[in-house]
This record gives structure tokens, C-alpha cells and sequence, in this order.
């Protein structure tokens, strides 16, 4: 467990399917990118864990958003980054919709769908596609959009009149039209640290910062049930705002603790904020 000095920062090695360590409705904000089902380079760790197939993965994704319910207080936010899948299963290709069956186990939890991001990503191969080429017609639209989906808890959150944090977390009127556009075109990021021995996918710290400064206020506490190599904790601390994070792949630990020691200097820097006058309540 790591903590910081002027915001708390905290990771725990262990399953998301279980965060006994939080308290029922103590989080402001979930921001996470989990393991997509039916992509390749988590296939391992969804058989690990008994999923082997599309359902099943689901089904261990499923357990974890209940226990995000649990944990989120009355209006608060989850930002969910995942995208489809393509995959060619007994000679047959097809579309797992990853985004749309997350929609639809979230609100049988009872969570509120707001509308949702599509994040295009640009690629160095704008040539790309899957399938025959200039002959019609069995080629297939490349997947190079993913979504950040949008839930709340129980309603609108409430603040008193006049809330300081709230006024010392605003955003500029060029940062709304942008930010609250459906559509970002971030570049996205890959994990080439050596440390890590198997592949990850890792979501720009862009992206996790305009979540942040959209749906949370400084001081806030915020959660990343799938942290990987802790970009989410990193921007967050940077940020003014406290964290949790989940992961069970104990390798990840030395980048989130080099992660966060950035982020703490970062805002040693700048000295943006003044901790005393701005605790979460």
C-alpha cells in the first residue's frame, strides 16, 4: 500500500471482485480500462480466473462493476474505457459488441447510462482493413473507435450553494466544447516499459485527465478497479485528488510507485493547491 503526503494514493494487490478494503459508497469517481473480452492478449488472464468464453468474461467483468455500485456514493460517476472485439471462431468471423453488453449488465445493476464517448484513435496505418481487399463484398469496416462509457448512481450529486472545491475545480468554456463533444481523437498509448513482462494496453493520461477534471473535484476520491500500471492513481495525485487502485499482476507495482513519485513531484512544483482548506468531506 502506497501513500502520499498531500493527497492519499493508495494501491492493493488483489482481486477487483472483492475491494473489502472501501467502504459502501465512498468513491466519487471510477475511471477504468478493463481487459476486453474475446481480444487475445487477455484470453490468459480471463482462463485464469474461469472465463473462457464471451458470457463468461462478462460475467467476471459483471462482478466487479456490482462491487463499483457498491462503492460509488449517491451521484457519482464511472467512466468505463473498452472497445469491440473481432475474432474468427470455427471458421466464422463476427463482432463481439464489448460495449453494448456492459450497457446492458450495468443498468441491470442499477446504474444510469449517460451518453457515451467515442474515442477515435488515430493509427499510423490509415490503409488498414480486414478482409478482400478492393472486391465487394466480404470486407469489413476496421475497428478503430473505442467507448468511454458514462454511468451514475442514483441521480444528480448535490453540493451546497456556492461549494468551494466545486469553484476551484472549474474548467474553461474551450475545455467544455471540446471535453463535452462526443467524439475525442487522443492518440493513444502502449506500455513499452521493459519491467513488464507480458503485453499491455495503456490509456493516455490525456484522456484520463479530462475525465477527471469533467466529473470529479479536487479533493475528490477516486478509484481504478483494473489500475495496470497506474496511469489513472498518477493523474489523479497530479491532479489534486485522492486514489484507490486495484491490480492483481503484483509486476505492475515498481511503474505505479515511479509513476506516482512523477506525479507527486509534478505538483510539488506547481503547488497548485492548498490541502488544508480543500479536504473531501
Amino acid at each position: 500500500m502506497i501513500e502520499n503526503d498531500n493527497t492519499e494514493n493508495k494501491i492493493i494487490i488483489g482481486d477487483s471482485r472483492n475491494m473489502k478494503e472501501i467502504k459502501d459508497c465512498s468513491i466519487d469517481l471510477i475511471i477504468t480500462s478493463p481487459p476486453y473480452p474475446m481480444v487475445e492478449m487477455w484470453d490468459d488472464m480471463f482462463k485464469t480466473n474461469g472465463a473462457d468464453t464471451y458470457e463468461k468474461m462478462h460475467d467476471y467483468l459483471n462482478e466487479v462493476w456490482k462491487e463499483s455500485y457498491r462503492v460509488l456514493k449517491k451521484g457519482g460517476i464511472m467512466c468505463i474505457n473498452i472497445g469491440d472485439a473481432t475474432r474468427t471462431i470455427n471458421g466464422r468471423f463476427k463482432l463481439y459488441p464489448n460495449h453494448s453488453k456492459v450497457i446492458e449488465n450495468c443498468e441491470k445493476i442499477g446504474f444510469e447510462t449517460l451518453p457515451y464517448i467515442i474515442w477515435k484513435k488515430p493509427t499510423n496505418k490509415p490503409n488498414a482493413f480486414l478482409g478482400s481487399g478492393f472486391l465487394p463484398p466480404n470486407a469489413y469496416v476496421t475497428l478503430d473507435c473505442e467507448f468511454i462509457l458514462i454511468f451514475r448512481k442514483d441521480g444528480l450529486r448535490r453540493f451546497k450553494p456556492k461549494d468551494e472545491r466545486r469553484y476551484m475545480s472549474a474548467f474553461t468554456k474551450e475545455q467544455r466544447d471540446i471535453w463535452f463533444s462526443q467524439i475525442w481523437e487522443i492518440k493513444g498509448a502502449r506500455q513499452s516499459n521493459n519491467k513488464v513482462k507480458r503485453r499491455t494496453a495503456e490509456f493516455p493520461e490525456e484522456l484520463v485527465e479530462r475525465l477527471i477534471r469533467m466529473f470529479s473535484l479536487i479533493g475528490d476520491r477516486i478509484l481504478d478497479p483494473f489500475a495496470g500500471t497506474g496511469t489513472t492513481l498518477a493523474v489523479a495525485k497530479r491532479l489534486g485528488r485522492n486514489s484507490i487502485g486495484y491490480e492483481i499482476d503484483r509486476s505492475f507495482l515498481p511503474i505505479i510507485e515511479e509513476k506516482l513519485k512523477q506525479a507527486d513531484n509534478i505538483l510539488q512544483q506547481k503547488k497548485l493547491f492548498s490541502f488544508d482548506t480543500i479536504k473531501a468531506k
